[in-house]
C-alpha cells in the first residue's frame, strides 16, 4: 500500500528530532548543480533542513562553470592526475566562477526558497588558510615520480569557523566556495570535497554529506553498501572494489571522521530530493561511512 502524506511525515519525526540543532556540512556538486530542476530541490531541501532546526553548511564545486568560462575566453585547460593546472591567469577566472557565479547562484536559490543564505570564500573572516600543493606525478612506472607544479592548487592547512558559527546562530544558511588564502596572501584553488572534510571537522559536525553523480559505494556485484567502517574500507581499496575518483572522496571522509565528524554520507544528488530521503526516512538512499 502506498504510504499516506502522514505515514511519511510520521517516519521523518524521529529523524527531526534527532538531527535538530546539529551542524551537517553538504558537499554540493556534480550533476545536482546544472539541472534546473535539482537545483530547486536542492534548494528546498537545505531550506527545510533549517526550518527543521537543522544547520546546514554547504561547500560546492563548480568544474563544468568553470571550464565553460574558460573556454568562451579562449583559454585552454589542462589537468595533470585530474587536477587543473592553474596559472595566474586561470585563477582569476576561478574565483571569479566559484566565488562569484556559482556561489551567489547557490545563495540566490536558497534565499528564493524562503532561506537565507550568505555566500563566502576561503578568504572572508579568514575562514580557510591554504599552502601551495605539491603534487606527485608519475607518467610511466618504469620512471620514478616527478613533482610538479599545478600553480594555484592548494590544500588546506587551517580552518577558521568563527564566521561560519556566527551565521548559523543569527539564522543563516552558510555557502562556501573552496578558495583558500596562502600566507602571504596568494589565492588557491581548492578540491571541494577536501574543503567540505576540513569545514565539516572544524565545525564539529554531525554529518558531512557528499552529493554526487553514483548512489554511493558498490560491491564487486555492483550492489550498493548501505554502512562501511574504516576497516572494511581499507580492504575495499586494496582488493581495488572502491576505485578511482572514489577513492580520493573516501580518504577526505576518512579524514573527516578522524576530525571528529560522526558519520559522512555519499549519496546520488541526481535523484530529486535526495537529502530528505537520505536524513528522513528509515532505508535512506546512500553509503554511510563510520569509524
Amino acid at each position: 500500500m502506498t504510504p499516506s502524506v502522514a505515514d511519511i511525515l510520521i517516519e521523518a519525526l524521529p529523524y527531526i528530532r534527532y538531527f535538530s540543532g546539529m551542524t551537517i556540512v553538504v558537499k554540493y556538486g556534480g550533476h545536482a548543480m546544472v539541472d534546473e530542476r535539482l537545483k530547486t530541490d536542492f534548494a528546498r531541501d537545505i531550506t527545510l533542513m533549517k526550518f527543521v532546526g537543522i544547520n546546514p553548511v554547504v561547500v560546492h564545486g563548480g568544474g563544468p562553470q568553470i571550464n565553460s568560462v574558460l573556454e568562451r575566453m579562449g583559454i585552454s585547460s589542462r589537468f595533470v592526475n585530474g587536477m587543473r593546472f592553474t596559472d595566474e591567469q586561470t585563477m582569476d577566472v576561478v574565483e571569479m566562477v566559484l566565488g562569484g557565479k556559482v556561489n551567489k547562484g547557490i545563495v540566490a536559490q536558497i534565499n528564493q526558497q524562503g532561506g537565507r543564505s550568505v555566500g563566502l570564500c576561503g578568504k572572508d573572516g579568514g575562514l580557510i588558510f591554504a599552502e601551495k600543493l605539491q603534487l606527485m606525478y608519475q607518467p610511466d612506472e618504469s620512471k620514478p615520480p616527478e613533482i610538479i607544479d599545478p600553480g594555484h592548487v592548494g590544500t588546506v592547512t587551517a580552518v577558521n569557523p568563527l564566521i561560519i558559527n556566527t551565521l548559523t546562530s543569527h539564522g543563516f544558511i552558510p555557502v562556501v566556495a573552496p578558495v583558500g588564502v596562502g600566507p602571504d596572501g596568494e589565492t588557491y584553488n581548492i578540491n571541494a570535497d577536501l574543503v567540505a572534510a576540513k569545514v565539516a571537522g572544524a565545525l564539529s559536525a554531525g554529518r558531512l554529506i557528499y552529493l554526487t553523480d553514483v548512489d554511493g559505494i558498490l560491491d564487486t556485484t555492483g550492489n550498493l553498501i548501505s554502512s562501511l567502517n574504516t576497516q572494511t574500507i581499507q580492504r575495499m581499496i586494496h582488493d581495488k572494489t572502491i576505485s578511482g575518483g572514489m577513492i580520493p572522496k573516501i580518504e577526505y571522509a576518512l579524514d573527516a571522521l578522524k576530525s571528529g565528524v560522526n558519520k559522512v554520507q555519499i549519496i546520488n544528488g541526481t535523484r530529486r530530493h535526495a537529502l530528505l530521503l537520505e536524513l528522513f526516512t528509515d532505508k535512506g538512499i546512500g553509503t554511510e561511512v563510520t569509524q
